[in-house]
């Protein structure tokens, strides 16, 4: 993703590939779907993990395995805290420049450190998946698919990550766009922090009152 990534994806790009999740079905009870990806970080996603339970907010964090391995304990936080967890691949690699095979075997490396590092019978590895960068090749995605993974885009991005942009700029990049269904991406990482920690507490607020609900994503859409 770069500086030309748009804030919500266009219909034409969700049209061509139907099969990957871009949004959820609308709900009568209003809802939005909030992702995390690139965590877990110790310096970022307990604090996450407290803004959200303030809201009674689930949501979906998009783990990268490598980090499971190192912090287990907050990995088990955010299913503890009853949030669904999805694959990020093990080492946040970019599926334009990797080769298929290597690119399903980091997949399964990081499902596996997922189920090692599971303190609970309880909970449960899902098959979400989210490519980071969002990029993967059609080839990759029919794969990905194939191994029975949900494919976990996003229609809403607010672009945390993005250190030459205002902490409002990112807030309005939400609330300017998101409506009911919407999947929404933050990141739980150092480098988003500035951005999410300021955005976050205001998005939580502005749309729980406005009746929304935080839900995590579970399911493909019908």
């Amino acid at each position: 993703m770069s500086l030309t990534t748009p804030v919500k994806i266009p219909k034409l790009i969700k049209g061509m590939f139907p099969k990957y999740i871009w949004n959820m079905p609308l709900n009568i009870d209003k809802t939005i779907y909030l992702t995390f990806d690139d965590g877990p970080t110790p310096e970022i996603t307990g604090w996450t993990l407290k803004t959200l339970k303030q809201y009674n907010a689930k949501a979906t964090f998009f783990c990268i395995g490598n980090n499971v391995e190192k912090y287990p304990e907050i990995f088990n936080s955010i299913l503890k805290d009853g949030h669904a967890v999805g694959n990020h691949t093990h080492n946040h690699i970019k599926g334009w420049k990797t080769k298929t095979k290597d690119y399903l075997q980091n997949i399964e490396k990081a499902q596996k450190a997922f189920a090692l590092h599971l303190e609970s019978n309880k909970h449960q590895v899902s098959r979400l998946f989210r490519p980071p960068y969002g990029q993967i090749t059609p080839k990759q995605g029919k794969d990905i698919l194939k191994k029975g993974y949900q494919v976990v885009m996003w229609e809403i991005i607010s672009i945390d990550w993005d250190k030459n942009i205002a902490p409002e700029t990112c807030l309005n990049n939400v609330i300017n766009t998101a409506e009911n269904g919407s999947v929404i991406v933050f990141h739980d990482s150092v480098k988003a922090s500035k951005n999410m920690m300021y955005a976050l507490p205001k998005v939580l607020e502005y749309y729980s009152k406005k009746g929304y609900a935080f839900k995590a994503i579970t399911s493909t859409p019908e």
